[in-house]
């Protein structure tokens, strides 16, 4: 049976990461950071990642890591999705990550998947899969061509692509390494709903590639599978900040001399709100638990929590900005962060609806 309970070390990790969210991550600084050239923010991400060593949780103590488990990653999430940090904690620290110690376990790539575990632990260089953003675990891939040892072709939709210096590459059914500083590797940021996870085309013209693994199918598929899994933990983060904060804003704010918190019909939102939240962390943390024990329903896990967890994300950052009233509707106002970053991920690793398909064919309850 899963354990849904937080540890002692968890709640410590989660103390540490909502300090230093607070100190160096408020929302005026990433609103303000989301409209410049340079959305993310390199030296909160330095900071995680290398000073508190983030980044190398899901990586093997042998290969550099802290050699913790994605229940501790998740926890990392919940915080990073409260704030709408802008730093690539989900697509190098998880799913690139998870990707490559697929390729490493199955002994493939000569060591090259080790040795970017390696440096992908520290921090100092970020990694993201070369998959679009909405593509589901298991999907067919749109890969590029590989000719002569180099990549040729374009792919669309790549999160967080426009701060990575390895980017994984799936091509003719195999996948590769290519740095991005190199010749023939050309980066160009598309217009992204949520700023803070920016979207890149990413085009190859004769790039240097390094073999990771000859089957790219299943490496690609673990690390999509932990990005979905874990993804649901984000979303708890956002649906938790925006349900707070409204009720903080409902018993403040008054209207007929009394606080708009107290009128029946809110209480009722804000509370069938609350059972939707506490659901998602249920399946956020069974999903979790799953991807770290090795559970043989890690599939069943997954699917249940991202079927779940984007509706909710989504409906709390409405209901917060509708609850919130005339200040809500300011651009200015942090919800409008949540409610794009949750629209986001609604089809992020796949929508809601193609979740409750897989679960349906994992369960076989199918429809009739």
């Amino acid at each position: 049976m899963s354990d849904l309970l937080y540890t002692q070390e968890e709640d410590a990790l989660r103390a540490a990461v909502r300090g230093l969210l607070d100190d160096r991550c408020d929302a005026a600084a990433v609103l303000a950071r989301a409209e410049s050239d340079r959305p993310h923010d390199l030296e909160l991400w330095k900071t995680l990642a290398g000073e508190m060593g983030l980044a190398g949780l899901l990586v093997p103590e042998r290969l550099g890591g802290q050699g913790a488990s994605h229940r501790e990653a998740a926890v990392v999430l919940e915080e990073l999705g409260r704030a709408v940090a802008p730093v690539p904690y989900l697509t190098s620290a998880v799913v690139a990550t998870q990707t490559l110690l697929a390729c490493e376990s199955a002994g493939a790539g000569g060591g090259e998947a080790a040795e970017l575990l390696g440096a992908l632990a520290t921090g100092r260089v970020i990694g993201v899969l070369a998959v679009g953003l909405a593509v589901a675990p298991g999907a067919p891939l749109t890969g590029v061509r590989h000719e002569d040892g180099a990549l040729h072709g374009e792919l669309t939709g790549i999160a967080d692509a426009t701060g990575a210096d390895v980017l994984l590459v799936p091509a003719d059914g195999a996948l590769y390494a290519v740095d991005t500083a190199q010749d023939g590797v050309t980066v160009t940021p598309q217009v992204s709903l949520d700023l803070t996870r920016p979207l890149a085309t990413v085009s190859f013209d004769a790039a240097r590639a390094r073999l990771l693994t000859p089957d790219a199918a299943a490496a690609v598929r673990a690390g999509l599978r932990a990005g979905a899994a874990l993804l649901a933990s984000e979303q708890l983060g956002i649906a938790e900040w925006c349900l707070t904060e409204t009720v903080r804003y409902t018993k403040e704010r008054h209207q007929f001399n009394r606080p708009v918190g107290s009128f029946q019909a809110l209480k009722h939102r804000l509370a069938q709100l609350w059972l939707e939240v506490v659901g998602v962390r249920a399946a956020a943390r069974n999903a979790a638990d799953a991807l770290a024990t090795g559970s043989a329903d890690a599939d069943v896990a997954a699917a249940l929590a991202q079927s779940y967890a984007a509706p909710v994300a989504v409906r709390a950052a409405e209901e917060a900005l509708q609850l919130h009233g005339g200040i809500g509707m300011t651009w200015e106002h942090p919800v409008h962060l949540c409610l794009k970053r949750a629209k986001a991920d609604s089809i992020a690793f796949g929508t809601a609806g193609r979740h409750r398909e897989a679960l349906a064919e994992l369960v076989d309850l199918r429809a009739p």
